[in-house]
């Protein structure tokens, strides 16, 4: 049989008698010989109907698209097909086709049941799909299938991490053996995997105290102790950040909200968190932690045991580390980096364990507690000193330094101890390098104080030099040649230095330089150029040369953003130099005449300090990155990053903000942003400075820009905080500049700066004599008047608000009427009960609307012809009692003349007056007159 009609009536035959086997057949064969479309359009849905009863869906889907192909309309097909899809779990595509028929025989019941059918499907697809239970169950599969594909894997990991942020994903995760299964990933030993379950455990564990219990005690603190400890910076600090969270809720801290049953529960935390204060206080002198372990151990004492409010009077948890964990912190301290039995250290873990120290005996409150600390170290100290065993004396010393860097005061009464002292001078006369290495660095850390300094000058002096100027190893040299320019700065004099250099500061602040640029020498010994170079640019030579210096410049702010403790206030130190931004007296020219009449000493400023050179050295230091240095300062951790440093940096970036062409430069490099935090914490002078810095910025930039986001909000109070009358008026002037930039740019940071109290010192500064304050005071009130809270202070009785606005209206200075007449017109636009009150606050203003209305200043005139359009349009009354003045003349001269580009603005303004006067019929047109 041949011909295609007759098999497709086989095939229905077929069909109809239920064989769809061969009724397949008929309709294949007849597909193979036929050539009409309509009928080839007929023969596949024909098909498709035969693979649905043999449910091959696939099979019927394709067979129905090829019939819609030539067919889009084929209703038959598009069923068909959708009936397919919805077997496949298409559900999506199945709908979008029963939409189709449906559309096309709305009346059909049976099309309409079926969308109904595939719209409650679809919900309840989506509904079971997107249940949190099904979402963590998927992920796990994904995550721990060795072979899903690994944008699965990290899409899955993500999400997870997502959802164990949320409580009710974090509940699922935690009830559907989750924690489990996350130590399945931790196990997998994959880097991203551990990461992943590590985050998601941190998530789950915030701000619920029962749920971080729980997971505490499954993982157990040895096995999060010992995920901390691997050599990799990613996971000990996740790890890290997962135990604070532990902590914080243990210490009840963090979100404080109660979970279901929770909060009848009373969960004892003190042992759980003396388990993890001991397991701390292990690794600090376990050799199987890695230095980064070691550092996150140390950061996390350092975070959670010492009191944040010194009026809490529970300082038990700093008495317990001290009884159980002193001798440990001290044997980091001890640590000589150089001998091979030396823990895993690294640039920051014995600075960072100096910082704990100091927190420790700062959190004492008697001097029982800070004895009983003493003589601990006093003892452990004692252990260490054996006149057989050098190394062992070498800890001894080396301990005594790392205490120095911390309770300064202690240091200094273990120095005092029996042969310390001398222990530590006569090191430096040791042939061994590493004894000599020792010992100069603590007598370095010694020197600080000007009592143990005299000491020193006296017996050590002589040692360094001979040491610098005889020893070839470079660590050695640089170390020596920084304790002698510190001994000069204890002693208040370069005794060290001078006696040594005989005044070439230039030439050892040149070998600095070198030891700076050698990145054949340690990151460690490099610093320790640094810090030499902060005391040497103290000599204008130097800093001069220093700054011409752009390899050791950019050397030097490479290892600022290395962000180690020392580094940052030596690199700041030095900087502050470089721009003369230190505190200098002003010399009183009597005094000055009188010193030279007794023939004393009259200190002469060095040519190289004045302005001129000032400048170029700050266009240098913007040159070579300075902004991008000090901003990666800023970030450091507060435990390294100290107050001292924070105002340093900030006299800095104010020194740099000094010429306007460079604030652009700052804010692009990430100045604005530094400077923030700078602001808001450290030493007052600091945030004075910074403050100011940011006034400056503030003043002329595009706020937007300088402070994107909701960042520009954080910069208001540090503004308003220089309009204390104890800030000096450049300060005041800067700030009232970037204030008017600020309210002239939204409501939103109009309602800010009223709401941090900015506008009673604002008007102050309107009442005071100074011009240029006068002016920034007006200017920013004429922004801050579009807000309707400062107008509602304009209209509530018992105040002179509006008084001062008209009477700066009438003032000689164009600049302050500008801006005064500006707030007026903006005030009786926008409140009518200010048009009356206008008119009762002064006698005079009539005479100062008037005198606005001709002034010279075409913008002054326009804002005063827009007041009297204000009042006029206000009442009919006020109206009138400005036609009856010489103000009506006023209006009609400037109305009548002819139109000009230049004053258009004005005559219409006048001409709108002169119409509302004719609508209330106070005046008649000229034809009638």
């Amino acid at each position: 049989m041949e011909d295609p009609i007759q098999l497709k009536e086989e095939g229905n035959k077929y069909f109809q008698a239920n064989d769809y086997e061969k009724a397949l057949q008929s309709y294949t064969q007849a597909i193979k010989l036929n050539k009409d479309k309509a009928l080839q359009a007929v023969l596949y849905r024909n098909r498709a109907a035969c693979f649905l009863k043999k449910e091959e869906y696939a099979k019927a889907a394709s067979d129905a698209s090829r019939a819609i192909d030539i067919n889009a309309s084929d209703i038959k097909a598009l069923y068909r097909r959708s009936q397919a899809l919805e077997k496949l779990g298409k559900l999506d595509q199945a709908f979008k086709d029963a939409q189709k028929c449906a559309t096309l025989e709305p009346r059909n019941k049976n099309f309409q049941e079926t969308l109904r059918r595939l719209g409650a499907n679809i919900q309840e697809k989506l509904r079971i799909q997107f249940s949190t239970d099904s979402r963590v169950q998927k992920m796990f599969e994904i995550l721990l299938d060795e072979n899903s594909d690994k944008e699965k894997r990290e899409k899955a990991a993500n999400n997870l991490i997502v959802l164990g942020r949320e409580e009710a994903g974090a509940e699922r995760i935690f009830q559907n053996n989750g924690v489990n299964l996350l130590l399945q990933l931790i196990e997998t030993k994959n880097p991203e995997l551990i990461l992943a379950a590590v985050r998601t455990l941190s998530g789950m564990c915030t701000g619920h105290k029962a749920r971080a219990t729980a997971i505490l005690h499954y993982l157990g603190i040895d096995s999060i102790c010992m995920w901390m400890s691997v050599d990799n910076e990613e996971i000990s600090l996740a790890v890290c950040n997962l135990l604070q969270t532990i902590t914080d809720c243990l210490l009840g801290q963090g979100k404080e909200e109660h979970h279901g049953k929770e909060e009848a529960l009373v969960l004892d935390t003190k042992k759980d968190l003396r388990m993890i204060t001991m397991r701390l206080l292990d690794m600090l002198v376990s050799k199987n932690v890695s230095g980064q372990g070691r550092d996150r151990a140390l950061n996390l004492l350092n975070k959670n045991i010492p009191r944040k409010d010194l009026k809490d009077h529970d300082n038990s948890r700093s008495i317990f580390v001290i009884d159980n964990g002193l001798k440990k912190i001290l044997k980091v301290v001890g640590q000589i980096p150089e001998m091979p039995d030396c823990l895993p250290l690294t640039e920051n873990t014995q600075l960072t364990a100096s910082v704990l120290l100091n927190k420790l005996y700062d959190d004492l409150r008697c001097d029982p507690e800070r004895d009983n600390y003493r003589l601990i170290c006093e003892e452990y100290i004692k252990s260490k000193i054996d006149p057989q065993d050098m190394d062992k004396t070498l800890h001894a010393v080396q301990i005594v330094s790392g205490v120095l860097q911390g309770p300064f005061d202690l240091g200094n009464k273990l120095l005092g101890m029996k042969g310390v002292m001398e222990m530590m001078v006569a090191l430096c006369g040791s042939e061994r390098e590493i004894d000599q290495l020792v010992a100069v660095e603590a007598l370095i850390h010694a020197s600080t104080k000007l009592s143990r300094a005299t000491f020193i000058i006296t017996n050590g002096v002589t040692l360094l030099k001979e040491i610098y100027k005889k020893t070839k190893n470079e660590k050695i040299k640089i170390r020596a040649l920084v304790g002698l320019c510190k001994l000069g700065s204890a002693g208040g004099t370069d005794y060290g230095l001078r006696q040594f250099a005989e005044g070439s500061t230039e030439k050892l602040a040149k070998q600095c330089r070198k030891w700076l640029c050698n990145t054949s020498i340690d990151a460690r010994t490099r610093k320790w150029a640094v810090e030499g170079l902060s005391y040497l640019t103290l000599d204008a030579d130097v800093k001069d040369d220093f700054v011409e210096d752009e390899p050791a410049l950019k050397a030097m702010f490479d290892l600022a953003k290395a962000s180690d403790k020392t580094i940052l206030y030596s690199v700041a130190s030095a900087l502050v130099n470089c721009t003369n931004s230190y505190d200098t007296k002003e010399l009183v020219p009597e005094l000055v005449q009188l010193a030279k009449f007794s023939k004393q000493h009259v200190p002469e400023e060095h040519p190289k300090d004045k302005k001129d050179f000032v400048v170029k050295r700050v266009k240098r230091l913007l040159k070579a990155g300075v902004v991008s240095a000090l901003s990666c300062m800023v970030k450091a951790d507060s435990a390294i990053l100290t107050d001292q440093s924070k105002e340093l940096i900030a006299r800095v970036f104010l020194a740099l903000c000094e010429d306007p062409k460079d604030r652009g430069t700052i804010v692009a490099q990430g100045g604005g942003k530094a400077l923030i935090p700078l602001a808001v914490e450290g030493t007052d002078v600091g945030k004075i400075k910074a403050s100011h810095a940011l006034a400056k910025i503030a003043a002329i930039s595009n706020p937007d820009i300088a402070f994107p986001g909701e960042r520009v909000y954080e910069v208001v109070r540090p503004l308003v905080s220089l309009l204390n009358t104890e800030r000096d008026g450049l300060q005041n002037y800067e700030a009232l500049l970037g204030l008017t930039n600020f309210s002239g740019r939204s409501d939103k940071l109009r309602l800010k700066i009223v709401k941090e109290k900015a506008l009673p010192d604002i008007e102050n500064y309107m009442f005071e004599n100074h011009d240029q304050l006068r002016q920034a005071a007006t200017e920013c009130m004429c922004n801050l008047v579009v807000n309707k809270e400062v107008q509602e202070r304009f209209v509530a009785d018992g105040n002179d608000r509006l008084k001062l606005v008209v009477l700066l209206c009438g003032e000689d200075d164009e600049k302050v009427q500008v801006a005064a007449a500006g707030a007026l017109a903006m005030l009786t636009a926008a409140q009518k009960k200010l048009c009356w009150k206008m008119t009762q606050v002064t006698t005079q203003w009539l005479e100062i609307l008037q005198r606005l209305c001709l002034h010279d200043n075409m913008e002054v005139q326009h804002r005063g012809l827009v007041i009297a359009f204000n009042l006029i349009s206000c009442d009919k009354e006020l109206a009138k009692k400005l036609v009856e003045s010489e103000l009506l003349e006023i209006l009609t001269y400037i109305g009548k003349q002819e139109d000009h580009p230049k004053k258009q603005h004005i005559i219409s303004v006048a001409r709108d007056c002169l119409t509302k006067c004719m609508d209330y019929e106070l005046i008649k047109p000229l034809s009638q007159a």
